[in-house]
């Protein structure tokens, strides 16, 4: 039984945003869907390494929040596209600085242990940019 989201439940507006985009895999379905509209196959390729079940349940619960939608269409097979709504886009918009920050902090992090960064092309801004554009650590970068 899913739990009903109701205003009040949460402790602030970053709580309220993380209920929305918690996990490790809907802020990467939401940059997937903000390029195009994608079938379930596609965004399956899009987010590498999520499961089937897990993306489907992503998808589920983003339709729920109103974020993605979900188009049915009457064909034999059935096709089934998923879009982000305007409240989505918004999202997506409220992501971008937390993106640059993310590039920010690989680069500071990089460049503190001497590690090389690939940036791979032209570094867009936001969870809309290019995947093939985030900058990639060449070498191990942990935590630690």
């Amino acid at each position: 039984m899913r739990i009903v989201r109701r205003p009040g439940a949460f402790v602030c507006g970053i709580d309220a945003a993380m209920d929305v985009i918690g996990g490790k895999w809907k802020v990467l379905i939401l940059w997937a869907l903000n390029e195009r509209t994608c079938r379930f196959g596609e965004l399956r390729r899009a987010v590498t390494g999520v499961t089937e079940k897990v993306l489907s349940s992503h998808l589920k619960e983003l339709e729920d929040d109103g974020i993605v939608h979900r188009e049915v269409y009457a064909e034999v097979p059935p096709r089934v596209e998923y879009s982000l709504t305007p409240l989505g886009l918004s999202l997506n918009a409220a992501l971008e600085p937390l993106g640059l920050w993310g590039r920010e902090h690989i680069y500071r992090g990089a460049e503190e242990a001497g590690v090389g960064v690939d940036v791979g092309g032209d570094v867009g801004v936001g969870a809309g940019a290019d995947c093939a554009a985030e900058p990639q650590v060449v070498a191990g970068l942990g935590r630690g």
